[in-house]
């Protein structure tokens, strides 16, 4: 259940950053095997770590994230966006007055 609220929450954050002009694309290693098969920075994580270290964020073919899904914030930051004020409140460890935690 935490898994799944982390993933919704991420999921809401990554609708906002699309929604104010982010390119955003999220890939499921069990629906689309190859796309991480052929990122080399994707694959050499995962023989290094397991998929048990995923979620991986890339930015700009860069290995950003691991272990975690990316805040709001996080994603405002890559995508060179203001963070709303749920996001700043989250990314200053004070996520539960903005709804976010988990």
């Amino acid at each position: 259940p935490a898994r799944a609220s982390r993933l919704a929450h991420f999921a809401a954050g990554a609708d906002w950053a699309r929604q104010n002009g982010a390119q955003l694309e999220r890939f499921n290693l069990a629906q689309q095997p190859m796309a991480f098969a052929e990122s080399a920075p994707v694959k050499a994580f995962l023989e290094r770590a397991g998929q048990e270290a995923l979620p991986l964020t890339l930015v700009d073919g860069q290995i950003v994230l691991a272990g975690r899904y990316p805040s709001r914030a996080d994603l405002a930051r890559w995508a060179g966006l203001a963070a709303p004020a749920a996001a700043k409140a989250e990314s200053a460890g004070n996520c539960c007055s903005g709804g976010c935690c988990g």
